[in-house]
């Protein structure tokens, strides 16, 4: 086997993932907790953009709706798992959120998802409004409190979760895009009536799918909870939660499946330094604006162009240098 072979695609790509795999794996061994709190808040933001991008990427359904199904995963282990007093076990409180944020996204596409365009949009923004004053209410009617304590089980603890969240959303949306199942979600994109009339069941596909998204949401809702260890209705269902996975899948293009992460690092990063001053979300609106106008297929697209250009170019000095060679020959 020669060294193409070895270099191609094939073996490199999964290679360098298994490498970058291993070193997260061992960051809290040689990491302090300030980046690894850092590392933890990337991971959060990386499966909310490819949770959103899972749905919202391929079928053109733009939902806001991120913040109340992460909402509901904050709030699954602050009842479950509360502090001193914790009902299930954590594995079975992440499958719990995972569930109840799976079963609120199915009610919500079964209602909403024969709407379009803005419509939708509009419908998943009013649903965050309505949930959150709903959980105020119940927090001081029921509890005498507005939020709650939740059981810590320590950075490290929490880093594994998030990291295990990551490596599951990315292998899901991987395979969910090269299946049947992703295929016939980009015919609902391209041409929703067309896709319908070939025999795709267009409402059970986008149902089942953006409850799939709004189950990841909910797991990683439960396990920044217990990254918290305090929560409250403000904090679970804030607007950010909404508008930042949108804004990060946008810069950095829902082409390609790397597109989301680069653009929630980015975004994350970004976000980390600009969070003591009070302008930090009218830039990002000013950063999605530039991106929307001079490069709508995100940073992905950027990288998909050069690449074929480095592509195209060692191609024209391969067959040169074969030319050469065949010449001195």
């Amino acid at each position: 086997m020669n060294i193409a072979t070895f270099t191609s695609k094939k073996f490199l790509v999964p290679g360098v993932l298994v490498l970058i795999l291993v070193m997260l794996a061992t960051v809290p061994l040689y990491i302090s907790p300030g980046p690894r709190t850092l590392l933890i808040d990337f991971f959060m933001y990386i499966i909310l953009a490819v949770s959103w991008t899972m749905f919202s990427g391929p079928t053109g359904y733009i939902s806001l709706a991120s913040a109340a199904f992460f909402g509901i995963g904050v709030y699954t282990p602050a009842l479950l798992y509360a502090q001193g007093a914790p009902l299930l076990p954590l594995p079975a409180v992440l499958v719990a959120a995972g569930l109840v944020s799976f079963c609120c996204a199915l009610l919500v596409g079964a209602a909403t998802l024969r709407l379009r365009g803005i419509f939708f949009t509009m419908f998943t923004f009013g649903l965050l409004e309505a949930v959150r004053p709903i959980i105020q209410y119940c927090e001081l009617e029921f509890h005498g409190a507005r939020g709650r304590y939740v059981e810590s089980i320590g950075p490290n603890g929490v880093y594994y979760l998030m990291l295990f969240a990551l490596v599951a959303v990315m292998v899901t949306a991987y395979l969910l895009k090269r299946s049947r199942w992703g295929l016939a979600m980009q015919g609902i994109g391209g041409n929703e009536e067309a896709a319908a009339h070939m025999g795709v069941d267009t409402t059970r596909v986008k149902v089942i799918t953006f409850g799939l998204s709004g189950a990841f949401m909910g797991i990683t809702g439960a396990i920044t909870a217990i990254n918290w260890y305090y929560v409250d209705p403000s904090s679970a269902f804030n607007l950010n939660y909404s508008f930042l996975p949108l804004l990060m899948a946008l810069v950095g293009g829902m082409g390609q499946l790397y597109g989301p992460v680069i653009g929630a690092l980015g975004f994350a990063y970004l976000r980390w330094v600009l969070l003591s001053t009070q302008y930090y979300m009218l830039i990002f609106g000013g950063i999605m604006i530039l991106f929307i106008l001079f490069l709508p297929g995100g940073l992905a697209s950027l990288i998909e162009r050069g690449r074929h250009r480095l592509g195209g170019v060692v191609a024209k000095l391969w067959k040169g240098g074969g030319a050469e060679q065949h010449a001195n020959t």
